[in-house]
């Protein structure tokens, strides 16, 4: 059995969150709306801590997620994310969305 560490599980997407996020996004990707889009985007990604809640996730169809995470282009993508959730969910703050040890 391998064991995850709690920021590894803090990080992951549940299948709630997925379930919520893909509803809250009309099954579509939020940049171009595509009906291939999944709820798997993290605004603030894994890698920097980024938590596996609703406020961090969108969906993105594989072309536009690439775009988002290893293009020139990420600025736009992260700029059109931001606006997106900031919509959504009033009094949004992305420092709420990394994990924190001590929190």
């Amino acid at each position: 059995m391998r064991f995850k560490s709690k920021r590894s599980k803090a990080c992951d997407i549940s299948q709630e969150v997925k379930h919520i996020v893909y509803a809250r996004d009309g099954s579509r990707c939020i940049f171009c709306g595509s009906y291939s889009g999944l709820p798997n985007a993290h605004f603030i990604p894994r890698s920097h801590g980024g938590l596996g809640v609703e406020e961090n996730i969108i969906t993105a169809c594989p072309d536009c997620h690439y775009r988002m995470d290893n293009t020139i282009d990420r600025p736009v993508y992260l700029e059109a994310a931001e606006e997106y959730l900031r919509n959504i969910y009033p009094g949004w703050d992305k420092k709420k969305l990394v994990y924190s040890k001590w929190s």
